[in-house]
């Protein structure tokens, strides 16, 4: 009787690293991957679905459920796509506050990104020191939008609200000495920007130890030195953007190539790779790190020197203060039909797209003239780099698998949608 050559087995949705619902078919040779088949689709959501049924502005916390690591940047592609349909532009102040919070939401999605492919390879300290950093950023959110996560910050027209001029502070608790509160509570006596500041002065040397304990670690460097290699010509080929694309030696970045917002007048430097494996995507991530901590101290200069409306005064699309919808007659109608049916949007068509920390995230939207859009489609970056896992895996061992989900920084909410 014949040996049996191949086998094949699931990687996942149960297995720990595939972060709760990617099922990958392998096909295996002995330890040696022949073909890997992704099996997409356990978490649909029907968001594009939603979206034609209800006003423009409803769907905005719908985006920051697609990649839920990266809230603030799906925000953006939508709302970008929303204003070039009506012919807006948000006041300058909003600009700012949007580029810098696209940037802490970078920082943030990277953070994550290094604590669970550390893990995922077997790096647990790293995971710990990532999340560390990450509380900070998640109270700066919570602070202007008053939810951690899904904040639904940015608008048509600007951002919800100004940058509040107080930090929220840790309250006293059985669990927390005097002493220890006293230093949590040491950069939250001023306002957000102060907050945002302290932490800008303190990150890069938190950079430095996550370094310290990867970079030139040989166990880390084993697991992802010439893992995944992805040339420059194929990586354009299979439409990867983003890390995965900088990584692979190609300078293609949006806020260089089709500026948005404010990044044409911020100085800044595009991290690329040059061996296109799993090392050079993780060292690109962490000089991405660095970089949006001095884009957000620019941002922050700025902002403290330019106060200003952070929306535009037209009633028609943003609905009026509290105090003039109680005191004014047609305020008070224009936020009753704002959100009751909404605002309606000139008939057409537009795509915009960001650079969101793991590549394009576009919106294209046709709009019929009606309050809802017509019809909705998201370009997720995660889609195309997981459409590769079966070259990048082809003939690596079955470990290798696992440091391969890692450097796609994969996401499920905008794979699935």
């Amino acid at each position: 009787m014949a040996d049996i050559r191949s086998y094949t087995m699931n990687f996942g949705p149960q297995h720990p690293a595939a972060h709760g619902v990617l099922r990958l078919v392998l096909e295996m040779e002995g330890e040696t991957i022949r073909r890997a088949d992704p099996h997409i689709g356990l978490l649909h959501r029907a968001t594009e679905k939603l979206a034609e049924s209800k006003p423009y502005n409803q769907s905005i916390g719908y985006m920051d459920r697609l990649d839920y690591v990266s809230m603030m940047c799906n925000e953006h592609g939508y709302v970008l796509a929303i204003e070039k349909l009506l012919g807006i532009t948000p006041p300058r102040r909003a600009q700012y506050i949007r580029t810098m919070f696209d940037e802490i939401t970078r920082i943030l999605n990277h953070l994550m990104w290094l604590g669970a492919h550390g893990l995922d390879v077997g790096a647990m300290t790293v995971f710990l020191y990532c999340f560390r950093e990450r509380e900070d950023l998640m109270d700066v959110y919570e602070a202007v939008s008053g939810a951690r996560m899904h904040a639904t910050y940015y608008r048509p027209g600007g951002v919800y609200r100004d940058l509040p001029e107080r930090m929220p502070q840790y309250d006293a608790s059985r669990f927390r000495s005097d002493r220890d509160m006293k230093h949590l509570n040491a950069a939250r006596q001023g306002s957000l920007l102060d907050f945002l500041d302290d932490f800008c002065e303190r990150f890069p040397a938190c950079v430095d130890d996550y370094e310290t304990l990867l970079t030139d670690n040989r166990i880390w460097k084993q697991r992802l030195v010439g893992i995944g290699v992805v040339s420059p010509e194929r990586a354009l080929e299979l439409g990867f953007t983003g890390p995965m694309l900088r990584g692979s030696g190609v300078e293609w970045d949006l806020r260089r190539k089709q500026p948005y917002e404010v990044y044409d007048e911020l100085d800044f430097r595009i991290p690329v790779g040059t061996n296109g494996d799993c090392y050079d995507r993780y060292l690109v991530r962490i000089e991405e790190m660095r970089q949006s901590c001095e884009i957000v101290k620019q941002c922050i200069a700025w902002l403290r020197r330019n106060p200003g409306p952070v929306m535009l005064d037209d009633h028609k699309i943003v609905p009026p203060s509290r105090e003039e919808m109680k005191d004014d007659m047609e305020s008070m109608i224009h936020h009753f039909k704002l959100f009751t049916e909404g605002y309606s949007v000139p008939a057409g068509e537009a795509y915009a797209a960001v650079e969101a920390p793991k590549g394009e995230f576009g919106c294209y939207l046709i709009s019929d003239g009606a309050n809802k859009p017509y019809r909705l489609k998201v370009r997720a970056p995660g889609f195309t780099h997981l459409a590769a896992m079966d070259e990048m895996a082809s003939g690596h061992m079955l470990a290798d698998v696992v440091a391969l989900i890692g450097t796609q920084d994969i996401v499920f909410g905008e794979i699935d949608r």
